[in-house]
C-alpha cells in the first residue's frame, strides 16, 4: 500500500498493527488466520482475503461492538477517525481472492457504500430533548381514559362475546 494512498493508507497501518494478529489480508500484510479450519484457534479471526466486507458500515459496526458475535474481538480497537480509515480500507481490499462462485457476485463489483458524515453521527448521538405533557388521546387512554376503559373491558375481562366464545362447548 503506497503511503500516497491518505487515509486508505493508515487505515492499511492500523489495521497491521492491531488486527493482524486475528485476520488475514494481503493488502495490510497480514497473517493472522489459521490457514486450516481443522487447526483454527477459537481467536482466529476470518480471513479478509476471501471474506467480502461491504459495505463499509457493516465494518465499522464490527469495529466498534467486537465483531459480530462479541466473543474474542475487543469493542472499538480503534475509534473515531482511524475507525472510519480501517473500515474503509478492509472494505475496499477484503474479498478480493474470494473464489468465483455462479450465481454469486463478486465483492469486488458490489458497492462499497458511505458512511454517515460526522454531523449525522453528532445529531444521532445527541441527548434526546427532555419529555413534554401531551394531552392527546393516546396519552388519556393509556392514564386509564375512556379509550384505555373500553380496551380493559374487552380484552383484560373477556367482555360478552369473548366469555361466549371461549367458555361454550359445541355439542356433537
Amino acid at each position: 500500500m503506497p503511503r500516497s494512498a491518505g487515509a486508505t493508507y493508515h487505515g492499511a497501518v492500523l489495521f497491521s498493527e492491531r488486527c493482524a494478529g486475528c485476520h488475514t489480508l494481503n493488502s495490510a500484510g497480514t497473517h493472522g488466520s489459521a490457514p486450516n479450519v481443522r487447526t483454527a484457534q477459537a481467536n482466529s479471526g476470518p480471513n479478509f482475503n476471501v471474506r467480502c466486507e461491504r459495505p463499509v458500515t457493516r465494518v465499522l459496526y464490527a469495529i466498534e461492538n467486537g465483531g459480530f458475535s462479541g466473543a474474542y474481538m475487543p469493542q472499538n480497537i480503534v475509534v473515531g477517525q482511524d475507525a472510519i480509515d480501517v473500515a474503509k480500507f478492509v472494505s475496499t481490499y477484503a474479498g478480493s481472492l474470494a473464489p468465483k462462485l455462479t450465481g454469486v457476485t463478486r465483492c469486488q463489483s458490489l458497492p462499497i457504500g458511505t458512511l454517515p458524515t460526522a454531523t449525522t453521527q453528532a445529531i444521532a448521538s445527541a441527548p434526546a430533548p427532555a419529555a413534554t405533557t401531551t394531552t392527546s388521546a393516546t396519552a388519556k387512554a393509556g392514564k386509564g381514559g375512556k379509550a384505555g376503559k373500553a380496551g380493559k373491558k374487552s380484552a383484560g375481562k373477556g367482555g360478552k362475546a369473548g366469555k361466549k366464545s371461549a367458555g361454550t362447548k359445541s355439542k356433537p
